[in-house]
């Protein structure tokens, strides 16, 4: 039976993963520091995605790797971090001649691009945490160029869904909709915005990693592409709650001056483009390619006002 790692176990996307993965036949096995089993028959090893003999033993028979890591929301600490997660799993994947599935997000991407972010937009970034992923992007495909790995990049814009962690839309608008609160969003509520719904983002990760002319590629994830406005989600779930719950939104003076005291919200700062303007992400490429279809906006809000 093959195995495949998943470095970064247990997170939103992992957990898709590794079920879809088990689905088609495959020994899963699990790294993190505290990693869990999401299939009975997981394999289970604990350590640092920062300690290169850790990583290096993880990857060791692993036809497959996946990197589907996120760490503390920083720009300090992706720019100390993130460089040597990637080295360390390159390097192991070179030495265990693995392939590598990275998940990544569209940060790389030119700001003056985000109305319509394709797998040919410029890599660009303006920001600290965009140049990060732009460095090891960079160094992931110098390893493809050179013959050395085979990879495949998988892109995702923001997520949500059932059960989500982390996700801007579950924690500012569902869950709070949810217990009869008013809704907040950041800087614009009429802005077009792609969200992604985390089963559709985890089901194509997996499945790409199983295709044979997949490889070499970055490949945006599938994505409704009705681009609703955060107002227009509103509507959907107070439609859904039979409820006339408001949206609240902070503008940029109020982001910048509750950066002072909550340091997320000065993290979240230098990504204000991605949510004062149209951000829309085209998944054509994989729905043409291999027939995958994203899951309606409407039918995953849903699932999510379910759970």
């Amino acid at each position: 039976m093959p195995v495949h790692t998943i470095l970064g176990a247990n997170g939103n996307i992992a957990k898709i993963v590794s079920e879809e993965l088990a689905k088609s036949g495959i020994s899963v096995r699990q790294f993190s520091r505290t990693p869990k089993k999401v299939n009975p028959s997981d394999e289970l090893i604990s350590g640092d995605l920062l300690d290169s003999t850790a990583v290096s033993k993880a990857v060791k028979g692993s036809e497959v790797t996946f990197l589907l890591a996120g760490i503390q929301y920083k720009s300090a600490v992706w720019e100390r971090d993130w460089p040597i997660i990637m080295r360390n799993t390159l390097d192991a994947c070179i030495a265990h001649g693995s392939q590598l599935v990275f998940f990544d997000n569209m940060y790389a991407c030119d700001p003056s691009q985000v109305s319509h972010l394709t797998e040919k937009t410029p890599l660009k970034p303006q920001s600290r945490k965009g140049k990060v992923r732009k460095q090891i992007l960079d160094m992931l495909w110098a390893e493809v160029k050179s013959g050395k790995i085979s990879a495949i990049v998988a892109r995702a814009p923001d997520f949500y869904g059932p059960g989500a962690s982390n996700s801007v839309l579950d924690e500012l608008v569902i869950k709070r909709m949810r217990t009869g609160k008013n809704a907040q969003w950041l800087y614009s509520g009429d802005k077009k915005h792609s969200f992604i719904y985390i089963p559709d983002a985890g089901k194509a990760t997996a499945f790409l990693a199983l295709q044979e002319d997949s490889w070499n590629q970055t490949w945006n994830l599938p994505t409704d592409d009705s681009y609703p406005t955060v107002k227009e989600i509103v509507e959907m779930i107070n439609h859904e709650l039979a409820t006339q719950l408001k949206l609240q939104v902070m503008p940029a003076w109020l982001v910048s001056t509750l950066g002072l005291f909550m340091p997320v919200m000065k993290e979240i700062a230098e990504l204000r483009y991605q949510l004062d303007s149209h951000y829309c992400f085209d998944s054509s490429k994989i729905e043409k390619a291999y027939g995958l279809k994203p899951t309606k906006m409407k039918e995953g809000l849903r699932f999510c006002l379910k759970d």
